[in-house]
């Protein structure tokens, strides 16, 4: 029994020192690192003066930002630059021979809508509301945040207003209800 109790470690020794010997690396790893590019194996860059470039440090340093001072986090748009003197004198004068100040621009267009709003319904359990919207002939039924005749946003339904957004330029109007006449 002693004797197959030898073999039997004798053979576990070897499969042991078998498993070692294939998992060994084939050389040792050392500490110098090689990137390997396309063009071939990495070569350091020559360069004369390590030192840094103060005269280039000092010019970046006293720069000044003349851009626009604007909020990039604002949708607001930026303020116009402002007028550029005319060389002359030309345009129109004012009181005490000073240029008179252009004329401010003119609004934008009212937001025309063509559809009246006649009435809203609110839905109980959830307390959804849908507006009721008529053109002539037509009866449309748009809900909060849904779009009227593909050109507006409905907004807000109240109790006897809506406001709607138009949806190419974003300008808002309200709408208010219509009382509309029984039939016959």
């Amino acid at each position: 029994m002693t004797s197959r109790l030898y073999y039997l470690l004798g053979a576990l020794v070897l499969v042991i020192v078998a498993a070692v010997y294939v998992n060994w690396p084939a050389s040792a790893p050392s500490n110098v690192m090689v990137a390997a590019t396309d063009t071939g194996p990495y070569s350091p860059m020559l360069v004369e003066n390590p030192a840094l470039r103060l005269d280039e440090l000092d010019r970046v340093r006293k720069l000044e930002y003349t851009g626009t001072h604007r909020n990039i986090f604002s949708p607001t748009p930026p303020p116009p630059p402002p007028p550029s003197p005319v060389p002359g004198g030309g345009g129109p004068k004012g009181a005490h021979g000073a240029a008179a100040p252009p004329a401010p621009p003119a609004p934008p267009p009212l937001v025309v809508v063509p559809a009246t709003f006649f009435g809203y319904v609110t839905d109980k359990r959830t307390g959804h509301k849908e507006a009721f919207f008529s053109d002539s002939d037509d009866v449309y039924i748009a809900a909060e945040g849904e779009t009227l005749l593909g050109r507006f946003r409905v907004l807000k339904i109240g109790n006897d207003s809506v406001e709607v957004e138009e949806i190419s330029s974003g300008r808002r109007t309200t709408l208010t209800m219509q009382e509309t006449e029984p039939a016959g």
